[in-house]
């Protein structure tokens, strides 16, 4: 039901409503049964107002239904209303109703779904990764829901800004820069001298020749680094490796084909003394103790739901890992970034509760859920029925070019995006290779496809698309076509503000379900021309919002296969 549409009948509805039970103030929601047999749209108002009213609430859902039916304008909007069990009203909407979603698809186009800009600044923080190695399936993941997410809320007016938040200090890091001092060395990842506590894969040897040979690298956003060479010099190590695997990571990401608007350096929180001005403005409301030699936040007392108080500066000295992203955090807000959200992986739910009472305790006007967070479940990776655990070349893990190399981007996207973020995945590589339509990559694609197929066989036009005769499009299979492609909007909305890309997902999978059952039943090549443009609109417009959705996705929508 498009969006005016529903404005029209809930404004009948309340009208009905004033007419019956004038001091009513109900909250009008509309629905889609869940049964397609019981109509096209759902309320239960009647049920809402039944107490306060002392009415039957079938008898005032008669009432609603009476009064609505009786004004002329309804008429080319409802064709049938009924009451069902204690008091629900569902709707039939008319034919006219359902077939006046094509002349909004074929406006519209691209933009079909989207809203009007709004102004308002949202950052989406994703991938994240530590310059340690390459990107692996779980950053694929946060690669795929960021995408996403950032494509959903573009299209609901705000504007987005995709960051990556660069841990470029800490243990890792110095494990990162010992491990390729080893190599350099010549040290082996088998020997009793090589670093316990590091980096084994194929990759450390690598950069460790590129140091030896003094070579020169660079990273997205940074300056360019040259070797040094000097094998004793571990900070110059350091430098070389951070930056060779950041230009490494940004490899990974233009093979996902994903470009982020800023890069921020964990790094730069020390050097520029945000650190010590969080820890600092803290302190200084009162929100910290000593206690064990170890700083401490009250984090009990903040209301975030955290159980206990949490160490701030450590007994050895150094800050727990949740200071610097107090602080990251208050450089968001200050960049003027009022929404914000963060894609991590499940191992972070901890950090939560912390950041958002360090941001409390601040008291610089940041709401209590800054930022949000979805938080995803691990992939695990699976060809011909067996786990795929090691990639020579990390080591340990398959990472995201792997993926995309095994079977092309528009799987990875999709594939990673298809089910809830906090869900357990698996991804076969045989099924993302398959073309059947369990395979939901290919099926959707496909749905595409072949609607391209049908326009070019009938050899219509667009400006006979737009001009056909929408009205004889009545076949059951047709009306609840339109019906599919006319939630696209609303579902769109919805997918943003539940942060949930999957839905789109399976909107996508119904709507190509919905099309080959069309497709398979009614005949578009047919002798009689007008009923042939008004089918072969009916597929054009099914291929510009699967396409439109797709894009939502970062997936490709193929005219031929």
């Amino acid at each position: 039901m498009l969006a005016q549409q529903q404005q029209q009948l809930s404004a009948l509805i309340q009208a009905a409503v004033q007419s019956l039970v004038p001091d009513a103030t109900p909250t009008i929601a509309l629905e889609r049964p869940n049964i397609a047999a019981h109509g096209d749209v759902a309320t239960n108002v009647a049920m809402q107002l039944a107490r306060p009213a002392k009415r039957n609430p079938r008898e005032l859902a008669q009432g609603i239904v009476d009064f609505i039916l009786a004004d002329q304008e309804a008429k080319t909007l409802i064709a049938s209303a009924e009451i069902a069990g204690p008091g629900f009203i569902n709707f039939r909407l008319t034919n006219a109703a359902h077939q006046a979603v094509l002349k909004q698809v074929f406006s519209q186009g691209q933009r079909f779904g989207d809203q009007d800009l709004t102004g308002e600044k949202l950052m989406v923080e994703f991938v994240s990764a530590n310059p340690t190695g390459p990107l692996h399936v779980g950053h694929a993941r946060q690669a795929a829901l960021g995408d996403a997410l950032c494509r959903l809320f573009d299209s609901q007016g705000f504007n987005v800004s995709r960051e990556f938040y660069y841990n470029d200090a800490g243990n890792q890091i110095d494990n990162l820069a010992i491990s390729v001092q080893a190599r350099a060395k010549g040290i082996e990842p088998d020997s009793a001298d090589f670093p316990a506590d590091g980096y084994k894969g194929d990759y450390i040897m690598e950069i460790a020749k590129s140091f030896i040979a003094q070579n020169t690298v660079s990273a997205a956003d940074g300056e360019p680094v040259t070797a040094t060479g000097n094998i004793e010099n571990l900070e110059d190590i350091r430098r070389f490796a951070v930056t060779y695997l950041r230009n490494e990571q940004d490899l990974d990401l233009k093979a996902f084909n994903l470009v982020f608007d800023n890069y921020y350096l964990e790094s730069s929180l020390y050097s520029d003394g945000r650190v010590d001005q969080v820890v600092t403005a803290l302190t200084d409301q009162g929100h910290t103790y000593e206690s064990e030699g170890a700083l401490w936040l009250r984090t009990t007392e903040l209301n975030t739901g955290d159980d206990k108080d949490r160490v701030m500066r450590k007994r050895e000295g150094g800050y727990t890992y949740f200071v610097p992203d107090v602080a990251y955090h208050v450089s968001k807000w200050e960049r003027g970034f009022k929404h914000a959200i963060n894609i991590q992986g499940t191992d972070h739910h901890g950090t939560i509760a912390r950041v958002r009472a360090g941001l409390q305790g601040l008291n610089i006007g940041i709401p209590a859920d800054f930022p949000a967070y979805v938080l995803h479940s691990m992939v695990k990776v699976v060809r011909g029925g067996e786990e795929v655990k090691i990639s020579k070349r990390a080591g340990s893990y398959v990472t995201l070019r792997d993926l995309v190399e095994w079977v092309g981007l528009d799987a990875v996207r999709f594939f990673l995006v298809q089910r809830r973020a906090d869900s357990e995945f698996v991804f076969d590589i045989d099924l993302a290779l398959s073309k059947s339509e369990e395979n939901p990559v290919y099926y959707i694609q496909y749905a595409h496809a072949r609607a391209h197929s049908v326009l070019r066989q009938a050899g219509v036009d667009a400006t006979s698309l737009t001009s056909a005769d929408f009205s004889l499009l009545t076949a059951p299979s047709e009306l609840k076509m339109l019906q599919r492609l006319a939630e696209y909007p609303a579902m769109l909305s919805q997918a943003a503000k539940d942060l949930a890309p999957h839905q789109v997902a399976f909107w996508l999978r119904d709507c190509a379900a919905d099309f080959h059952t069309w497709y398979n039943s009614e005949r578009v090549l047919v002798d009689d021309e007008a009923l042939k443009a008004a089918r072969a609109a009916l597929a054009a417009a099914t291929a510009q919002v699967i396409a439109n959705g797709l894009n939502k996705l970062g997936v490709s929508a193929p005219e031929k296969m």
